[in-house]
């Protein structure tokens, strides 16, 4: 990862004086996508429904995300599935 790809979705916390850096969920989801080869297509499926269950992540930020992990094509009919 590089660029654009790993600066987007992060936020900096303050923790203990360091300061952490996380991706938020959708990110984290177009991620699970990106790497579905290593992970499996069943766990990248399974966060994307979860994320939308529990609403941790809107359908714009799913697709923003999946857009700059260049996933796409690959993430919009399990998008639209929902």
């Amino acid at each position: 990862m590089s660029g654009l790809s790993l600066r987007f979705g992060v936020s900096e916390n303050p923790v203990a004086g360091f300061l952490l850096r996380v991706f938020n969920p959708a990110k984290t989801v177009a991620d699970g996508f990106k790497f579905r080869n290593k992970i499996g297509l069943d766990v990248a499926t399974q966060a994307l429904k979860e994320s939308r269950r529990l609403k941790k992540a809107s359908m714009d930020e799913l697709w923003a995300a999946a857009k700059v992990c260049r996933v796409a094509n690959v993430m919009g009919p399990y998008l639209e599935s929902l």
